[in-house]
């Protein structure tokens, strides 16, 4: 009884949800898609809040080492399946957090400058072979899906091609449309208003089906390059000290907002698959993910820049 009135008298002040990119990226759509309709839900403002940096793992410290019992953080798989593997992290990815409510998942989409004389994936691995050294990628940051998918691609494709790493995916577009940087593998929240807009090409999708969003991008199968299928997964984790009763209070009013038309039209409109998952399975992932991607950063001994 205690823990459910400890559920329902919770939160009693604002809540956080810690956004570890910068505005504009696919970890900052689904924060503010969540956090805009959780706060009627909880009665209580809920702030989506941007701290970027270390492969999106800043966030993910100040949460884990929160004590205020109000501070979440949008996890993404490059903070917490991916960056364990790369950093030296000063908290335990696996005791000092816990994963809470699976969000969805997003393809990442190879695009480049719209300058570049390419128009497939056959062409770019043409050209970038003629000028070994010369094309360089942006990723929102050392250790992201990003970066591991454009490394995939290199490796299957025996290419030469420069990383160029930013602080989140924003920026890391910016010159994408500038023409500073020549290509990149960014998640389709991030890239899709752009490729729509024309402001940049696409040229394949990195899953293993196309995208509803974009039913004629093929995939980078179909374009003729196997072994590079690279999504970005997005969760709420929570302190590992937060009550059970509050994170499974957090889990069901969360679960809600994800079946609200508005936000699967919302989230579906930037090319997410929102695949409910309870606790339980949620943990299970994690636990698979971060085996996935160590065994991955292993074989491919994929380093930071």
């Amino acid at each position: 009884m205690a823990g459910t009135a400890l559920a329902q008298d919770w939160p009693t002040r604002p809540v956080r949800i810690l956004v570890g990119s910068a505005p504009g990226g696919g970890t900052d759509a689904m924060a503010r898609a969540v956090a805009d309709r959780l706060g009627p839900l909880l009665k209580q403002s809920v702030v989506a809040e941007n701290r970027p940096g270390a492969s999106n793992t800043l966030a993910a410290d100040v949460t884990a080492k929160s004590t205020d019992g109000h501070t979440m953080v949008m996890g993404v798989s490059t903070a917490h399946a991916i960056a364990p593997h790369l950093l030296k992290l000063g908290y335990d990815n696996n005791k000092d957090l816990v994963p809470v409510v699976f969000v969805g998942a997003v393809p990442n989409v190879l695009v480049v400058n719209n300058a570049l004389p390419v128009d497939s994936v056959k062409s770019l691995i043409t050209l970038a072979k003629s000028q070994p050294g010369k094309l360089n990628y942006a990723t929102s940051g050392s250790g992201s899906t990003q970066h591991i998918a454009a490394e995939l691609f290199k490796d299957q494709a025996g290419l030469f091609i420069t990383h160029i790493p930013y602080r989140g995916s924003g920026p890391a577009l910016v010159d994408l449309i500038g023409g500073q940087v020549q290509m990149s593998f960014d998640t389709m929240p991030s890239v899709i208003g752009h490729i729509k807009n024309g402001r940049i090409k696409a040229l394949a999708v990195a899953s293993a089906k196309r995208n509803p969003q974009l039913p004629d991008l093929p995939t980078m199968a179909e374009a003729g390059l196997n072994g590079v299928e690279m999504s970005a997964w997005y969760g709420i984790y929570m302190p590992a000290s937060t009550p059970k009763a509050v994170q499974d209070r957090v889990y069901t009013e969360v679960t809600k907002v994800l079946a609200m038309p508005e936000t699967q039209q919302r989230l579906g409109a930037i090319g997410a698959d929102l695949t409910p998952m309870t606790q339980a399975q949620f943990l299970a992932f994690h636990n698979a993910e971060n085996k996935r991607y160590g065994d991955l950063i292993a074989k491919k001994n994929i380093k930071l820049d």
